[in-house]
């Protein structure tokens, strides 16, 4: 893929700056089907022709078993062309959330049921290893939305050693601004499924991402000095070292970018 160059620069940094994957890792892929872990899964894909750690790598979708239904056949596709393996995990998470237990705020525990069927779904794999597509922009807005909503310093880590699973949870797109993802989607044209969620686009985080927009248009560069706040504070596993590549790199292309 012609566009995959950047993508992959962002990818490769954070999986050297945090040591993400060891010789011999099975690596499982989460894929919603929306653009984040698509874009996860072609860096993933073409890293592991060329990575100096070899890895195993297979794609996971967990169905969450909406009436209206989801065609994956387009992942299918896409896996094929990428030489992934493709797994798809049926659930009645939609049906326990939404007719069951209706819940009003549906959205924390339907990420709890989805992250337990993802982790089980891979060791049976033989997986273990989890890769998430959370970027750079879910990392400031998680760590803002903790903050605002908890009070509290906190976000999802880096690397995350999950013990009573025996698998580590990575995220090697933490580096990755959501307008290179949004790119890169648009331009090899991803096939994209939109979630029938009724809860989908109407969240806190949603609110979170809006403001944050507002703030950086106003000050420029706010979330960039937010994120290099929780790697100097050492939040949940953010860093800094001797050497770490980090996201300094991209507030420089970016001014570049932007003269």
């Amino acid at each position: 893929m012609e566009h995959i160059k950047r993508i992959l620069s962002y990818t490769r940094r954070a999986l050297d700056d945090y040591g993400m994957i060891r010789p011999g890792d099975k690596i499982a892929v989460g894929v919603s089907a929306g653009k984040d872990s698509l874009t996860l899964l072609c860096a993933m894909a073409e890293l592991r022709r060329f990575y100096p750690v070899p890895f195993e790598l297979v794609a996971i979708t967990i169905d969450m078993g909406f009436e209206e239904g989801m065609d994956f056949a387009p992942i299918q596709k896409l896996c094929d062309e990428l030489n992934v393996p493709y797994h798809i995990t049926k659930t009645e998470i939609a049906k326990i959330i939404f007719d069951i237990r209706k819940e009003k705020s549906p959205c924390s525990l339907c990420a709890k049921m989805r992250r337990g069927a993802l982790h089980r779904a891979a060791k049976d794999l033989g997986c273990n290893v989890v890769a998430l597509g959370h970027h750079f922009d879910d990392a400031v807005e998680t760590f803002m939305l903790n903050l605002f909503f908890e009070g509290r310093l906190g976000c999802f880590s880096p690397v995350t050693y999950l013990s009573r699973m025996d698998i580590t949870l990575i995220r090697p797109m933490i580096y990755m601004p959501e307008k290179e993802v949004r790119y890169f989607a648009n331009k090899v044209d991803l096939p994209v499924i939109k979630s029938p969620c009724p809860a989908d686009g109407n969240t806190q985080r949603e609110e979170m991402k809006q403001l944050l927009a507002t703030l950086d248009r106003e000050h420029n560069g706010l979330r960039y000095r937010i994120f290099g706040a929780m790697q100097r504070g050492e939040i949940d596993g953010f860093k800094t070292f001797p050497g770490m590549q980090g996201i300094k790199a991209y507030e420089e292309e970016d001014a570049t970018e932007e003269t």
